[in-house]
């Protein structure tokens, strides 16, 4: 029976265009969502956009625009960005959709005729910004804990009994140690709830866009109880495959909306009466060169479909998957990305490929050459080539996507230094049965190169097979051909070498 994946990247909040933060969080789903589908797994990938709440509804005001058609305005730059990053999600859900709404409103029944919904009076502090309640303790010098301003607020609200689920939250976590990474992230969140849990609001009547409360049309859900859902409501219509996918493996999300997902979510989920999502992953922010968060409240967002155009973009794939470390912030500068990119992917890997290829190209009548006996440093290159794939599988398994990338890097300075010791160019003088031994290592070495790259940067890695002569299927060559059973074939033809890592110039 095929292994199931179901991996999903945050819904982003629509109030303006994405950025630099939201193709990061694409990609290292993409990687993930590529790397399983190549290791057998049946996955399903999924992203969108959250349309609803005071932010988008007052952005909208203020362009005098209705609040819908500015959100169908900025749909289509969300799309774009997953395309010119070569994302490959399988759905796409809105939460203005009706498959969300209907799933959404019956899950609100079902809640509130369990007596986990319950109407009441709001009175307490409001930011915006954050979409989040805060009680008078919370607050800092009179702002959120983000530094955002609240304001105050008094209206009938519909509460969820959020504390009638602190115990069973704290022995969920105790019995799935490993639901929320990285453990740092962990230790937040029982710590927060370990200081007691109160009900939250759920409802407000002083804003209009949103999901309207079955039976009580003067309220309209918050955010957090509609959003949420998405990961199961575009699992119904009209596909109806949440059997098949759900519970969810993996959330990937930022670390400032870790507390939503890692103490909310699950608890709508027990009083739901559902299943629990497997793991929630936080990853760190992009800060810019002087250490400030990447934001579009502060106006220093970095637009990423410029910088696919401008660098290519495998590229930046490359560079936003080895510049940050797993659960850390990364830092952006243009210089960073071109150093990265111009030091591993042209000098190294490129550099590899390019010098191996052309040689062989040229003296071994455009075919890969055949091999004959081997010393231990050929077994020692190929050992390391074939055990590459299990250390990247460990390191994607704890999301740790920069020392996978690190591990290939690695095996291509290994091959590198292989070439400068063997020397294929003398060898053609004193010793040809050796170079071809030598030349077919150094082939073979980079075809398991060019398999486990296929997550990270598929355009290059599709290129690389191509020009070894390795014709790749529709989804690419599978995993289980990163092994000595599918090596190289002797005598098969290679393309003329191009270059595909091309030097950025800044």
């Amino acid at each position: 029976m095929t292994r199931k994946y179901y991996i999903t990247t945050p819904i982003y909040y629509i109030n303006s265009r994405p950025h630099l933060g939201h193709a990061y969080t694409n990609v290292m789903c993409d990687v993930l969502a590529r790397f399983k589908r190549l290791d057998g797994y049946d996955v399903y990938f999924l992203t969108g956009t959250d349309e609803h709440g005071e932010k988008v509804e007052r952005v909208a005001r203020e362009l005098d625009i209705n609040t819908q058609e500015f959100i169908d305005s900025l749909v289509p730059a969300f799309k774009e960005i997953l395309s010119v990053t070569n994302c490959s999600y399988n759905d796409f859900i809105r939460t203005s959709e009706t498959r969300h709404k209907d799933f959404v409103q019956n899950i609100w029944r079902k809640m509130f005729q369990s007596g986990d919904i319950y109407l009441g009076q709001y009175s307490g502090w409001y930011s915006v910004n954050d979409e989040t309640f805060f009680s008078e303790s919370e607050l800092i010098n009179g702002r959120a804990p983000s530094g955002a301003e609240v304001h105050r607020i008094e209206e009938p609200s519909y509460f969820f009994k959020l504390s009638k689920w602190q115990d069973r939250l704290i022995k969920f976590y105790k019995l799935n140690p490993d639901f929320i990474s990285p453990k740092s992230r962990r230790n937040e969140i029982v710590s927060f709830i370990s200081s007691g849990l109160h009900d939250i609001s759920v409802s407000r009547t002083s804003i209009s866009h949103g999901i309207s409360v079955p039976d009580d049309g003067k309220h309209v859900m918050y955010v957090w109880i509609d959003a949420l859902f998405n990961y199961i409501s575009a699992l119904t219509a009209p596909h109806d495959i949440y059997k098949k996918y759900w519970p969810c493996d993996l959330h990937v999300i930022g670390k400032e909306i870790l507390r939503f997902h890692a103490i909310y979510w699950p608890a709508f989920l027990m009083a739901a009466e559902l299943p629990l999502p497997k793991q929630i992953f936080a990853h760190g922010w992009w800060v810019m060169a002087d250490g400030q968060k990447m934001s579009k409240s502060l106006g220093n967002v970095v637009d990423p479909i410029e910088l696919c155009k401008k660098f290519g973009t495998d590229s930046l794939r490359y560079f936003l998957i080895r510049d940050i470390a797993s659960g850390h912030d990364g830092r952006y500068s243009i210089d960073n990305l071109i150093v990265r990119v111009n030091s591993e992917l042209v000098n190294s890997i490129g550099n590899l490929v390019h010098r191996v290829l052309s040689f062989v190209y040229k003296n071994c009548n455009k075919r890969i050459p055949s091999y004959h006996f081997m010393i231990q440093d050929d077994i020692a290159l190929l050992d390391n080539a074939y055990s590459t794939l299990s250390y990247i599988r460990k390191m994607l398994d704890v999301h740790n996507l920069s020392k996978a990338l690190g591990k290939i890097y690695e095996l291509s300075n290994a091959a590198n230094i292989y070439v400068n010791q063997h020397a294929p160019w003398k060898l053609k003088r004193d010793d040809i049965k050796r170079m071809e031994t030598v030349l077919y290592v150094l082939c073979e070495t980079i075809r398991v190169i060019a398999i486990v790259l296929q997550p990270f940067i598929p355009e290059s890695a599709l290129k690389l097979l191509t020009m070894l002569g390795i014709s790749a299927q529709k989804n690419g060559v599978e995993f289980n051909h990163c092994c000595q059973e599918y090596s190289i074939v002797e005598g098969s033809l290679i393309q003329e070498p191009e270059v595909i890592f091309k030097r950025l110039e800044k």
